[in-house]
Formats: structure tokens, C-alpha cells, sequence
């Protein structure tokens, strides 16, 4: 289980959403969106973590920087699929994405798909309709989402630029609004870190141990139970939802507000003003979370996306289609 991660974005541009479908695929392949259900809950039986997985990647995906020179959108288009090669280094290959992971699950809807429907569902849409489903079986809410995605003809490490467990909130927040995603959006997303881990080396500098003092934002029964961890086991992993760590709900924003969040940058969703109501209006209301979830998730799929005649279909998640 790896943690969630938030990705930084600089430069607007105002096609940053496309139009998708609802149904895309009704008349093309009527069991596109079966199959995808089917073969993430035959996942979901055997690995709850997958969940955490495919949020992080489908986050991960999502948020690449724009190519300013040439103007080119990236986003939801399944860059961060694709292997590298020896004449290029892909977003996966990067230290930011190292650790992500689910791969082997979407090659395998792929593979599922492709033999129903050939070069006909992207893995851009996949990712979505994957991690859709399997917030679904975690408990989180069940929405449905626009399809047409095409996938993408670029994948670059260099175009990867994730930030640091410690970022500021109002750095953060922009990078958000670059995508178009506004703050309380952001924190909704954030809300992924109930069904996420971190390894110690994203917290430590939190702990008594290393701080050489206590973090005055952390519980410090917590601090002591974090501190012992990764003394065992430097590369030791922490539920960033410790009660309900498998379930999407709205626990996590309750233990932020009690001063338990993991990381930094969770922690100061509840203490900084500009984010702080939000934090308690979905820890004392979990209807309101599990619908701006749905809501904020159909809104980030969005972001960057290809449509119509743009980029391409491809028949391996991993590669780029040959080119006559």
C-alpha cells in the first residue's frame, strides 16, 4: 500500500476540460463497463489496498505539468501507463512515481476488454472506471462518469513534478486551481488519504525523534506510536486513516481535527484558515464528503483530457500504438 499523492501544477490554459459522454461506449462495447467491475472486484476480494492504489494512480495521471512550449494539455490520458524504453524515460520511471501501482490490474481489464471490444476503450478511461468501481467497493460512494477518453502520445519524467509531504496549503491550493479545482475541491480529494499509507521517510521530520522535541500539531500519543515504527523500520508504513483505514468515509477529517494526521500537509488542512471549515463540515457531515467525493472525482477525470480524433486507443496500456 502506498500513500496518495498530491501533484503540482504551474500553467493554466483554458481548455482544460474537455466534453465527455455519459455511456460513451453504450453502442461500441455495451460491456465495456461490466468487465472493468468485474475483474476490479475479483482485485478488491483478495487486496483491500487496491482501492488506495488506483486513487493514487489515477491522481498521479491526472495532474502531469503542461508542455508550455508547444502548448500541449496533459492530463487523465494514461501517461503514466506507458514503460520506458531505451530512448526514453517515462512519468512511472521518475522517484515520484516509483512506487506507484495497480499496472498488472489495468493490463489486465485491458486485456479483457480488448478481446470483447478491439481498440475500442481507452486506458484512459479504464483508470477512471476502475478507480470509480473500486471506491464503490470500499464503501465510498457509487457515481457515474463521463467516458470518451483517448490516450495519450506522450509520456515524459520530465513532465512528472510532484511536490513534498510538507508543501503549504496556499501553494498547494494553487496548484489546483491551475487544473481548475477549487480549494474546497482540493480538500475533498485530499479525503483520498482515507484508504492510504505513507512510509516514514514522509513524516519523520514530524517525530520527537528526529525533531528532538515534540510537534505541538501532533497528538502525542501518536508521535509515540509513529516514533517506535520507524525506529523498527525505517521504511515502516502508516495507515493515514488509522480507524477506518480500508472504508472511504470521512474518519480522516475527524483525526486531523484531533491533531492524528500523518503527514504535514494533511495536518494542515485542519489548522490552516483557508481550509479549516471545510475540514469540519465533512468530519461532523459524512453525507456531505461522500457526495463532493463523487462530485470532485468526476470533475478531476476531466482535467486535460483527449476526445474525438486526439491522441489514440491503445491496444497494450503500456505502449504507444505502432505508427505505419
Amino acid at each position: 500500500m502506498k500513500q496518495i499523492s498530491i501533484i503540482i501544477f504551474f500553467f493554466i490554459l483554458p481548455l482544460a476540460f474537455a466534453d465527455l459522454e455519459l455511456g460513451f461506449y453504450a453502442s461500441s462495447c455495451r460491456k465495456a463497463e461490466s468487465i472493468v467491475k468485474q475483474v476490479v472486484q475479483k482485485r478488491f476480494n483478495r487486496d483491500k489496498s487496491i482501492t488506495a492504489a488506483l486513487l493514487r494512480m489515477h491522481f498521479h495521471d491526472c495532474f502531469v505539468r503542461v508542455r508550455t512550449i508547444f502548448i500541449h494539455v496533459q492530463g487523465c490520458d494514461a501517461s503514466l501507463l506507458i514503460d520506458s524504453t531505451k530512448n526514453n524515460i517515462s512519468e512511472k520511471d521518475t522517484g515520484a512515481n516509483d512506487s506507484v501501482r495497480g499496472y498488472d490490474l489495468i493490463d489486465d481489464v485491458k486485456e479483457a476488454i480488448e478481446a470483447a471490444c478491439p481498440s475500442t476503450v481507452s486506458c484512459a478511461d479504464i483508470v477512471a472506471l476502475a478507480t470509480r468501481d473500486a471506491v464503490a467497493l470500499s464503501g465510498g460512494p457509487k457515481y457515474n462518469i463521463p467516458t470518451g477518453r483517448r490516450d495519450g502520445l506522450i509520456a515524459n519524467r520530465d513532465d512528472v513534478d510532484l511536490p513534498g509531504p510538507n508543501i503549504p496549503i496556499g501553494a498547494l491550493s494553487q496548484f489546483f486551481a491551475a487544473k481548475g479545482i477549487t480549494t474546497e475541491e482540493m480538500v475533498t480529494l485530499l479525503g483520498a488519504h482515507t484508504v492510504g499509507v505513507a512510509h516514514c521517510g514522509f513524516f519523520a521530520s514530524r517525530l520527537s525523534s528526529v525533531r528532538g522535541k515534540p510537534d505541538p500539531t501532533m497528538d502525542p500519543a501518536l508521535d509515540t506510536k509513529l516514533v517506535k515504527l520507524c525506529k523498527s523500520n525505517s521504511d515502516g508504513a502508516a495507515f493515514l486513516d488509522q480507524n477506518t483505514s480500508f472504508t472511504v468515509d470521512n474518519e480522516f477529517y475527524k483525526q486531523i481535527l484531533l491533531k492524528r494526521g500523518i503527514m504535514q500537509i494533511d495536518q494542515q488542512l485542519a489548522l490552516d484558515k483557508s481550509t479549516s471549515t471545510f475540514v469540519s463540515n465533512f468530519a461532523s457531515n459524512g453525507d456531505k464528503f461522500v457526495k463532493s467525493f463523487a462530485t470532485a472525482m468526476i470533475k478531476m477525470g476531466k482535467v486535460g483530457v483527449l476526445v474525438g480524433n486526439e491522441g489514440e486507443i491503445r491496444k497494450n496500456c503500456r505502449v504507444f500504438n505502432k505508427r505505419n
